[in-house]
């Protein structure tokens, strides 16, 4: 709620400062395309100084000028409906402050899949596994047990789905802080920065002495890895390696 509160507070200084600048200048933002721009600048810049996460930012900015278009368009209503329903099956909670979703590349599956060979692990669990991009090919594995826990509705859907000649994977629509995380040998998670302080102390809590914890893109505050994987992937990911 806390969130929702600041991106209706970031639209509607974004709005006011925009009037405001028309009225001090109207030739300049003459124009409802250029003031949605302005709008959207405005309250993108807004959520920052209220410290929304990052991925508010083109949300913010896009919102508006979005809105005008597609009242242009003269889109049947149905289609709205049907566009709200599905960004809130994939992107459940998000409003709330969860982590949106994040796709892994086919790579970072491989290199994690090379990190649980080494560890010679046998319970392995996926914390956000979105769509499987990394439980779904670990869990072709035989002798690996996989968990996969994720929220959004959509996503959960279509790991299951991938999973369902998978006896050895499980995969779980829950939230990741319900996930007690004693039982696995290697955690892996592809989270975001707004998360990973809290994080870091549920693995340090509650994953047992010599188990690995793996963030993918995003390091732990104040917990220094024991490893940077270096991935040669288009978005060059580093997978972060911590020992408990």
């Amino acid at each position: 709620m806390i969130t929702l509160l600041k991106a209706l507070v970031a639209q509607t200084l974004g709005l006011t400062f925009t009037i405001t600048l028309t009225w001090m200048s109207p030739a300049l933002f003459h124009g409802a395309l250029r003031l949605a721009l302005a709008q959207g600048i405005a309250a993108a810049l807004c959520s920052g100084f209220l410290c929304q996460p990052y991925w508010w930012f083109p949300i913010h900015l896009l919102f508006l000028p979005t809105a005008i278009a597609m009242h242009t368009l003269q889109l049947p209503s149905w289609l709205y409906l049907l566009t709200v329903l599905l960004l809130a099956l994939v992107f459940w909670g998000t409003v709330k402050g969860d982590v949106p979703l994040f796709l892994s590349s086919a790579i970072v599956a491989d290199a994690v899949a090379a990190i649980i060979k080494r560890e010679n692990a046998g319970v392995f669990a996926d914390l956000g596994a979105g769509v499987g991009s990394v439980a779904v090919p670990l869990a072709q594995h035989r002798s690996l047990i996989v968990d996969a826990w994720e929220h959004a509705p959509l996503p959960w859907l279509i790991t299951v789905w991938r999973c369902r000649r998978l006896s050895n994977a499980t995969v779980k629509r829950a939230s990741l802080w319900g996930c007690v995380l004693t039982r696995y040998d290697v955690v892996f998670a592809f989270l975001s920065p707004a998360v990973m302080a809290e994080l870091g102390e549920k693995a340090r809590r509650e994953m047992r002495p010599g188990s690995l914890f793996i963030s993918s893109s995003f390091p732990i505050p104040d917990w220094e890895p024991e490893s940077i994987v270096q991935i040669e992937d288009r978005l060059r990911t580093k997978l972060f390696c911590y020992r408990v």
